[in-house]
């Protein structure tokens, strides 16, 4: 009985075969102006379309999800369908197999890269990991950069750049903990902007700027900020209203700020 069902599948899958190159066939010859033909051309790939899942589930577990590369897949079998031309010679297997695949290389090519970098690095990435794969069975050890760069007909430096643009292929999370039982990530062990470069380069030109004001305007700021008076004892320290002191202290902070701004333009 259990026999008798897998020569059952098996009938089956052959007649799906059979099927699916009729009507193929039968869309390379009819004419395209044919009211028929895009009818014709929904059923060929649909008869194909195992076709395009069986070569997508190729590329699983490289950190595509599974109906996106069937997508990608789909798009190289409509393509096929579209190109097919029985005066090629070969079946349209033969002819569907590599579009389908070129599809989904191209899209990991293109579209899995965490940092965007020039096609040619791209091309030398993957030129460098078939040649170590060739390298490491004929040497019987794994490949220098030298053996690579002799390989592929290019010099060791590009073979380097290569391997240094290869890290753009995957990325690691900021969030990404580290450390056991601290709750640190990577992110808390970047450096970030110190503003006390900033501080410094103020008060450097804060001294030539202060040195161009009047010595009670000098006199009044460094009671207000430096010795942190208020208005009214600063007026009865200098003798002078508090309004007065008001408008000292704004005219003092327009003359310093205007100075500053010039400074920095220079």
């Amino acid at each position: 009985m259990q026999v008798s069902n897998v020569s059952a599948r098996r009938s089956n899958v052959d007649v799906d075969k059979e099927r699916a190159a009729r009507l193929i066939q039968a869309l390379a010859t009819m004419n395209v102006d044919d009211p028929a033909r895009d009818r014709l051309r929904g059923r060929v790939i649909e008869a194909w379309l195992p076709l395009a899942q069986h070569l997508a589930r190729r590329y699983l577990n490289r950190g595509e999800h599974a109906d996106d590369l069937v997508q990608v897949a789909m798009v190289g079998l409509i393509k096929a369908v579209d190109r097919y031309d029985t005066v090629h010679g070969v079946d349209f297997s033969g002819f569907a197999i590599p579009t389908i695949l070129g599809e989904l290389k191209r899209h990991f090519r293109d579209r899995t890269w965490a940092i965007r970098v020039p096609r040619r690095l791209q091309e030398l990435r993957m030129s460098i990991t078939a040649a170590n794969n060739t390298l490491s069975h004929t040497l019987g050890r794994p490949p220098t950069v030298a053996d690579i760069a002799t390989h592929l007909g290019v010099s060791e430096e590009e073979v380097l750049e290569g391997l240094e643009g290869a890290r753009a292929y995957s990325a690691t999370s900021l969030s990404t903990p580290i450390g056991e039982g601290d709750g640190q990530e990577l992110g808390d062990t970047l450096g970030a902007e110190d503003h006390g470069f900033d501080l410094a380069e103020l008060r450097i030109a804060l001294g030539p700027a202060m040195a161009t004001l009047t010595e009670r305007e000098q006199r009044i700021l460094s009671l207000r900020f430096y010795g942190n008076r208020t208005q009214s004892e600063i007026a009865e320290q200098t003798g002078v209203s508090q309004m007065h002191v008001s408008r000292l202290l704004t005219q003092s902070l327009a003359k310093l700020r205007l100075l500053m701004e010039d400074d920095g333009r220079r």
